[in-house]
C-alpha cells in the first residue's frame, strides 16, 4: 500500500475527495465517535499518558484526547490530513495535539518503549498484504512500555454487503463484484472509483484480526463490535436524535459487543491488547 512512507495513490486520491474529518459527525459516524470514545476510556491508563495516534488522519481523536490531558502524537500516511491535523490543534491552545508528523506504520520514527497506548485506527485496513500488517502491529508493539495498551481497528469482512442492502448499491453490478470478492479475500477494491465504494483496503473476519494481533506477541484483551447492530437500522437518524431511543441504542450495542456470532456484523470491529 505504502511506497517510501507515502500513501498510496489511489487512496490519497480518495481522501483528497472524502471529508473524513467531517465522516464522524454525521449518520453513523456519531456512533462510531461515541463508541470508540468509551472504549478507549474504559482501556487507557489515566492521562497525562503518552498516545501514538498512528494513522489519525485529520485528529479527530488526537482532539479530544489532548482535552482530556494525554499527550498525543499524530501520525499519518496523508500529510494533507497531518496539515489539517495541525490546524486543528492550533484552534485548541489550550489542549494542543503535542506534534503531528508523516510517517509509515510500519516505519515508526518513534523509540522503543516511549509510548502508554498506541491506536492503530485505519493501517490495518489500508496495508493490504498480511506481512504489512504484522509490521506496523510489531512497530505498535515496540514503542509500547512494558504493560502499555494497543487498540487497533479493522473493517468487518462483510462491511460491504451489508451496506450494499441498506443503500440499494446492489443494483450498480460493478458494486456486487466488489462486495463478492471482499466476502471471497477481504481485498476490498473500487475500480469504478465510486466514492461511495470506499478505496483499496483490506477487510477482516474477527479471528483473523484476533490472530494478527496474537502473532504480533501481543496480550489481546478483547475484540468489540464498534458499531453493533445498530448497522442494521434504516432510520439511524431517528433514533440518535431521539434522547430515549439513542440510550437504549446505546445500552444494546453496549450489551453485545463482545458476542462472538455479532461481531462480523459491525463496520468496525476494535482489538484491544496488552505488551
Amino acid at each position: 500500500m505504502y511506497e517510501h512512507g507515502s500513501l498510496d495513490p489511489e487512496i490519497a486520491k480518495h481522501y483528497g475527495k472524502y471529508d473524513e474529518g467531517g465522516r464522524l459527525f454525521r449518520g453513523l459516524g456519531r456512533l462510531e465517535l461515541v463508541r470508540v470514545r468509551e472504549l478507549l476510556l474504559r482501556w487507557l491508563p489515566s492521562p497525562p499518558a503518552v498516545v501514538f495516534d498512528v494513522g489519525g488522519g485529520e485528529g479527530v481523536h488526537a482532539l479530544w484526547l489532548a482535552r482530556e490531558g494525554y499527550q498525543v502524537h499524530l501520525i499519518d500516511a496523508h500529510s494533507p490530513h497531518v496539515e489539517a491535523a495541525r490546524t486543528a490543534s492550533s484552534s485548541q491552545p489550550d489542549f494542543p495535539i503535542a506534534s503531528c508528523e508523516t510517517g509509515d506504520a510500519r516505519r515508526l520514527e518513534q523509540s522503543d518503549g516511549s509510548a502508554d497506548a498506541v491506536l492503530l485506527f485505519g493501517p490495518l485496513y489500508h496495508l493490504t498484504e498480511s506481512s504489512d500488517r504484522l509490521k506496523a502491529l510489531m512497530e505498535a508493539r515496540r514503542v509500547l512500555v512494558d504493560g502499555g495498551r494497543l487498540f487497533a481497528i479493522a473493517v468487518s469482512r462483510f462491511a460491504s454487503t451489508f451496506d450494499g442492502f441498506r443503500h440499494g448499491y446492489f443494483e450498480n453490478p460493478r458494486f456486487e463484484e466488489i462486495a463478492a470478492r471482499d466476502r471471497r479475500d477481504g481485498q476490498h477494491r473500487n475500480p469504478a472509483r465510486d466514492p461511495n465504494f470506499f478505496t483499496t483496503a483490506y477487510f477482516h473476519r474477527p479471528d483473523d484480526l484476533a490472530s494478527e494481533v496474537e502473532e504480533a506477541e501481543l496480550k489481546l484483551t478483547g475484540l468489540f463490535g464498534v458499531q453493533g447492530v445498530a448497522r442494521v437500522l434504516s432510520d439511524f437518524d431517528h433514533h440518535w436524535e431521539d434522547d430515549h431511543r439513542r440510550e437504549h441504542l446505546l445500552e444494546v450495542v453496549r450489551s453485545l459487543e463482545t458476542e462472538p456470532s455479532l461481531l462480523g456484523l459491525s463496520n468496525h470491529i476494535m482489538a484491544v491488547a496488552e505488551k
